[in-house]
């Protein structure tokens, strides 16, 4: 469950979803509260909550033990680490907005009191994880705390592990005064849904430095202070943008255990597509499984998409090269990272234009002016919607990429850079008004400028 999501899935999950967001926002007006085993009012008696089922007991029993390991390295407390938000940052939370839910939790949007906003993650008591629980073992009461040491699950991954990749955790509360129940919620960095169809219209550079974020993460996650760590649900929806930057939000469902094997056979790692045997170690682990996993999930949901369409023709082989050792698993996430870095050393210095005809004579420049920004011919994928803005290495490709499209008469390189610090060149098909510009230069193809007066 994402950290934000879209909304609007239909009025019956709607009304559920809203059921949690309502206990969510009492506990942000103060209503905290104990759980579902008991509880009247003063002087009233009161009996003990039945004994839960056997069954429920034992998930109870291996997720508490999973809690335990994830805390022995240190990390967690009631409230959240060291300087985070706590229980009384979210009691004087306002503005609470649902963002989405899903199996087991629902995600809210807040403000908080001291500026700022903040993603709300608790228990989605009416979720399909919570009633099927409750089909099974009918303890409601009992079915809410397991998803909630799910929850406290990823608040303890989220303090143990620290990336640019992984959503910060910015806070937690935490109540666990009800016999039955705990309430927990995570206080988180906001961002927004991975939209991958707005991505695919993106430029390539753009697509590029998210699909370099993944392999970064990935790489963390394969040599992390909690050994290597795979997701087991993963998918685009488990990610978010926070300020143009890629990053796991769902981390519930990750796990640092490695899959037990008594021989080779024991270790096949199965896809829908595709199945790639492993080895089984002298310490009875399959070799590499959980890398590989996210390795071939990335392949399979990101790499597939966003790496090969509209990339400069230069830098193809080495991107099918990826594609085609990561899609093999031939490629472990070392070799990949490995493999990421060159391409963007590559389009970085220039280095893949080498062996180019020289272009840049057959234009005039014009220091000290640039031309008028508007509206003119597009082209894709652009950095514009209004004209043809593309990241160059230099003037020299610029004029290169003009020379390929007739529309093309002039170019500027203006002083905006892509996070690879490449400038972007406006391409035009005509000559706009001139202004003075100290720090600009105007590049006009000759045959353009042919009888005309600059």
């Amino acid at each position: 469950m994402a950290a934000a999501a879209a909304t609007g899935r239909g009025g019956r999950l709607s009304a559920a979803a809203l059921l949690a967001l309502l206990a969510l926002l009492a506990l942000t007006g103060g209503g905290g509260g104990g759980g579902g085993g008991g509880g009247g009012g003063e002087g009233q008696p009161c009996s003990p909550p039945p004994p839960l089922p056997p069954g429920l007991r034992e998930e109870l029993r291996q997720r508490r033990r999973d809690l335990r390991r994830l805390a022995a390295g240190g990390g967690g407390g009631g409230e959240a680490a060291s300087g985070g938000l706590g229980c009384g940052d979210l009691s004087l939370a306002t503005g609470v907005s649902l963002l989405g839910w899903g199996f087991t939790k629902v995600v809210a949007r807040a403000a908080l009191a001291g500026g700022g906003a903040v993603a709300l993650k608790s228990v989605h008591g009416a979720g399909r994880e919570v009633r099927q629980c409750v089909e099974r073992y009918g303890a409601p009461a009992g079915c809410r705390r397991l998803a909630a040491y799910k929850l406290l699950k990823e608040v303890r991954l989220l303090q143990r592990l620290q990336h640019p990749g992984i959503v910060q955790l910015h806070g937690q509360c935490y109540d666990s005064s009800g016999d039955a129940e705990v309430r927990v919620t995570a206080m988180l960095e906001l961002g927004s849904p991975l939209e991958m169809i707005q991505l695919l219209q993106t430029p390539w550079e753009e697509r590029f430095k998210i699909c370099l974020s993944l392999v970064k993460l990935l790489f963390y996650l394969a040599h992390s202070p909690l050994g290597s760590i795979v997701l087991l649900d993963f998918q685009p929806r488990q990610f978010v943008m926070v300020d143009g930057n890629l990053k796991v939000t769902d981390m519930d469902d990750a796990s640092t255990e490695e899959l037990s094997c008594k021989e080779d056979n024991d270790c096949t790692l199965d896809f829908p597509t595709k199945s790639f045997p492993l080895k089984c170690s002298a310490v009875g682990k399959c070799e590499g499984i959980n890398e590989k996993k996210n390795l071939f999930n990335a392949y399979r949901y990101f790499f597939t998409y966003l790496l090969p369409h509209s990339a400069p023709p230069a830098l193809r082989p080495f991107l099918s090269d990826i594609l085609n050792a990561t899609g093999d698993l031939r490629y472990g996430i070392n070799e990949t990272l490995k493999a990421f870095e060159k391409v963007l050393h590559l389009y970085k210095s220039g280095l893949y234009l080498q062996k180019r005809p020289l272009l840049l004579k057959d234009y005039i420049s014009l220091k000290g002016f640039r031309t008028v920004e508007g509206e003119d011919y597009k082209c894709w994928p652009s950095y514009s919607h209004l004209g043809c803005l593309l990241s160059v290495h230099s003037a020299e490709e610029a004029a290169a990429i003009c020379n390929s499209q007739s529309q093309c008469q002039s170019f500027i390189l203006t002083q905006r850079r892509t996070w690879t610090g490449r400038p972007l060149a406006l391409f035009q098909s005509s000559l706009t008004d001139l202004i003075p510009d100290a720090n600009a230069v105007v590049y006009i193809k000759r045959s353009a400028s042919s009888g005309k007066r600059l």
